[in-house]
C-alpha cells in the first residue's frame, strides 16, 4: 500500500526540469524550466527588497522572451513565476498584504469580481514561511493557476481572469515593486 501511495503521489506531481544556473541572493535561477511538456525560458529575475533586506528572489518564465508586460500578462499561453524567500522576516502576514495590495494595483482598485479566487490564492500562503521556502506559481491554459509550495500542491485556481489579475501583481502598471518588475522583464 505504501509503495502504491508514493507512486501516485510521484506521478500526480508535475515534473520540473532545469537547466543551468545563475544565482541572485543565494538562490539558484535557472536559465529554462520545464513542466509537463512545456519548455520555458528565463525572462527575468530580480529581488523583492524591504528596507534594504533582500526578503525573495522571484523568477519569470515564459515560452518567449519578452520586455512587454501586457503581452505577459495577458498571454493564454503557460508560463510560471518562481518566488524563493530569503529573509526568515517575510512572514505569511506580509506576504498576505504584499498581494492583497497587488491585487488592488493590478485591478485598478476592483478587486469583488475576483474576490473568491483572490481569497483562495492568499490562503495558500496561509502556512508558516521560512527562509528557503520556494513557491511555484504554475499557470496552465488548460488548468489555471496551480501553487506549489516546497513541491507539494497547495491548490488550483482556474480562470484566465485570476491569471492576468495575478501576473499584474508583478507587471501591472503600478506593480508591487518598480525595480522587481523591470528585473522580471529582463530590463
Amino acid at each position: 500500500m505504501r509503495k502504491l501511495y508514493l507512486l501516485l503521489t510521484f506521478t500526480m506531481l508535475p515534473l520540473f526540469f532545469a537547466t543551468a544556473q545563475s544565482k541572485l541572493s543565494g538562490v539558484s535561477v535557472y536559465e529554462t524550466l520545464s513542466f509537463g511538456g512545456n519548455r520555458l525560458v528565463l525572462n527575468g529575475a530580480g529581488i523583492k527588497e524591504r528596507v534594504w533586506i533582500d526578503m525573495y528572489v522571484a523568477s519569470l518564465y515564459v515560452p518567449t522572451k519578452t520586455s512587454n508586460a501586457d503581452q505577459i500578462i495577458n498571454s493564454t499561453e503557460p508560463a510560471i513565476i518562481k518566488i524563493n524567500v530569503v529573509s526568515g522576516l517575510l512572514k505569511s502576514d506580509r506576504m498576505k498584504e504584499m498581494f492583497e495590495e497587488g491585487f488592488k494595483n493590478s485591478m485598478n482598485g476592483s478587486t469583488e469580481a475576483l474576490k473568491t479566487e483572490i481569497d483562495k490564492f492568499i490562503s495558500f500562503f496561509d502556512n508558516t514561511m521560512k527562509e528557503n521556502d520556494e513557491f511555484m506559481i504554475v499557470y496552465n491554459p488548460k488548468t489555471g493557476i496551480t501553487v506549489f509550495k516546497n513541491s507539494v500542491k497547495r491548490g488550483v485556481i482556474e480562470g484566465h481572469d485570476f491569471k492576468k489579475a495575478l501576473f499584474g501583481v508583478w507587471l501591472c502598471v503600478k506593480p508591487a515593486d518598480e525595480k522587481l518588475k523591470k528585473a522580471m522583464l529582463g530590463l
